[in-house]
């Protein structure tokens, strides 16, 4: 039961994630921190598979690093949005890619491509338990993102883009199953503009909210900000801590 949700402020963006980790039935740890800083005034906020949504937003990290060392700028937060689109659209479409040419080289046969097309070779991919079955299921990373940042010349954006690699610039956004009460707190009190205490009593009442009518609702979030000054932690809302486990 994921929740992350962000706004754009008077010169700032807040984006707010729940920190439960949670595989099945089962909740491993109460402070997984779901938002990672990508620069000095970049915050990506992810949810979705665990092990994609670590692996992807680290991808994202260290090729946004890269490319300012070998340029010596930064990225603008536009650009790193759509950088992060690119992958996520390419990671979407290499499966077909690997598949078809798989059957070039005549290592698979090809069951009714041309009648049942992409599905119908997934079916014999599946059923023959072919090294192609795996290329064509795991290769899209099953995430979803808000990139919140500030620029000189922009000021601060946020960036929407799930995990079919749709890309929109946004003033308020959110994903999982909470976002169908976050959204709805901030349809009803968001402004443009808003201070930094405003934006953060609005995070408050979607905290409250999403605790209070989600059935299955995570008990901590953590808060993160970016501006003028950079990115940073801004507060933690805990119900839950995990317990200390005692040494050996």
């Amino acid at each position: 039961m994921e929740c992350v949700f962000g706004l754009v402020g008077n010169d700032f963006a807040i984006v707010a994630a729940d920190s439960s980790a949670v595989h099945s039935i089962l909740v491993h740890k109460s402070n997984e921190d779901k938002i990672m800083i990508l620069d000095s005034h970049k915050l990506i906020a992810a949810s979705g598979e665990s092990g994609d949504r670590v692996q992807f937003t680290e991808y994202v990290q260290k090729n946004v690093a890269l490319y300012q060392f070998r340029n010596g700028i930064p990225l603008t937060t536009a650009a790193a949005a759509n950088f992060t689109r690119g992958e996520l659209a390419t990671a979407l479409r290499k499966a077909s890619i690997f598949v078809a040419v798989a059957i070039y080289n005549k290592a698979l046969p090809c069951p009714g491509l041309y009648k049942g097309g992409i599905t119908s070779l997934l079916v014999y991919c599946i059923t023959h338990r072919t090294r192609d079955a795996a290329l064509l299921i795991s290769n899209p990373y099953f995430v979803n993102i808000l990139l919140a940042g500030y620029d000189k010349e922009t000021g601060p954006s946020l960036f929407y883009i799930d995990y079919i690699a749709t890309l929109h610039k946004v003033d308020k956004g959110a994903f999982g199953y909470g976002s169908y009460f976050s959204l709805a707190m901030m349809d009803r009190h968001y402004k443009s503009g808003m201070t930094v205490e405003e934006a953060i009593d609005l995070v408050d009442k979607c905290i409250m909210e999403i605790r209070s009518r989600l059935v299955v609702a995570p008990p901590n979030f953590v808060i993160k900000i970016v501006d003028k000054d950079g990115a940073r932690e801004y507060a933690w809302r805990e119900s839950v801590k995990d317990a200390a486990v005692p040494s050996a």
